[in-house]
């Protein structure tokens, strides 16, 4: 059988899908530019006899780098909001050539693609919960337009190139991943407010606190995704939990989970000026992934974010 392709595959997302497929015996070639992912998420199967990582940008052609592959799961992408602002340029070509790279060398192989979206695409949404036929509330000019926008062309970009040349295609809408191996340097809520509370600075929050979010942990997610690629799935399927909580309830259960594994104070949470387009609700309907992939996710919020904190804690200790 021929390898599965990873784009992406140095990133947090990324490293543990290549874990779940080298369990199934697949052979796997990741690619990474090494933009925000780290050789260190991949050091523990850099020796695996099925597995091969090239240092790569999608932005540029395939051509003469990989031959065949049977599968694509193209994740490559920064999804951090600190990038938004800093290259917005450049998130915009990852979204946009990269893909478009991604889905001319498919069509080269004939080999079926996952596209890693997101629930960017419903933007600052007015439906609750968002299903796949909701076309969002996206602001294409504004601070996040660079991904959320990015993202949707992505989406287009994959449909045109079913339309024009037949490519197998699967779409997986991805809502708030976290995982032990993001780094505190990340930029998103969860690595922020762990980051905080076992530095013992001040946990800040944009906003009031009530905005609320859906998160879901890494194995979750990638099995979600994996089993979307194996599935006869054609349209976007929300990959994502549907319980709900605010951020400032966020904080407090990081806060407290922190606390009682090191003995410590819990931080002082602050409250700043909201970010600009930051959505104030988002949460996914899975009912499509429950009835299509039987799936759904399994690890709760409190069990996931422990295993999160314990990783945090080895971390920084070794460094």
């Amino acid at each position: 059988m021929l390898p599965v392709l990873v784009t992406g595959g140095a990133g947090f997302l990324g490293s543990h899908l290549i874990r779940i497929l080298l369990e199934r015996n697949y052979r796997v070639i990741a690619i990474d530019s090494l933009w925000t992912g780290s050789l260190d998420s991949i050091a523990n199967i850099q020796d695996h006899p099925n597995f091969t990582f090239l240092r790569h940008d999608v932005t540029l052609p395939f051509t003469g780098i990989i031959n065949d592959v049977s599968q694509i799961y193209h994740l490559a992408c920064p999804a951090s909001p600190k990038h938004f602002v800093k290259n917005p340029i450049d998130i915009l070509n990852k979204c946009f050539q990269g893909t478009k790279n991604v889905l001319d060398f498919a069509v080269k192989c004939n080999a079926r693609v996952l596209l890693a979206s997101t629930s960017e695409v419903y933007g600052d949404p007015l439906v609750y919960p968002q299903a796949e036929s909701y076309y969002g509330n996206v602001n294409p000019f504004g601070p996040r337009s660079c991904y959320d926008e990015g993202k949707r062309v992505a989406e287009a970009m994959a449909y045109a190139f079913r339309l024009e040349n037949n490519l197998d295609i699967r779409i997986g809408r991805i809502f708030n991943a976290y995982v032990p191996g993001m780094l505190p340097s990340d930029g998103r809520v969860v690595p922020n407010f762990i980051s905080a509370a076992i530095g013992q600075k001040d946990m800040q929050i944009a906003g009031d606190g009530n905005a609320r979010r859906c998160f879901q942990y890494v194995g979750d997610c990638v099995l979600g995704l994996y089993t979307l690629m194996q599935s006869s799935c054609l349209s976007p399927v929300n990959i994502g939990c549907d319980d709900e909580i605010s951020i400032a309830n966020l904080a407090q259960l990081i806060n407290d989970i922190v606390s009682r594994k090191t003995a410590s104070a819990p931080v002082d949470v602050l409250f700043t000026e909201k970010s600009d387009d930051d959505p104030f609700r988002r949460r996914p309907e899975i009912s499509m992934a429950k009835e299509k992939l039987q799936w759904q996710p399994r690890v709760g919020l409190r069990d996931g974010l422990e295993m999160t904190v314990n990783w945090f804690l080895a971390f920084l200790a070794a460094i």
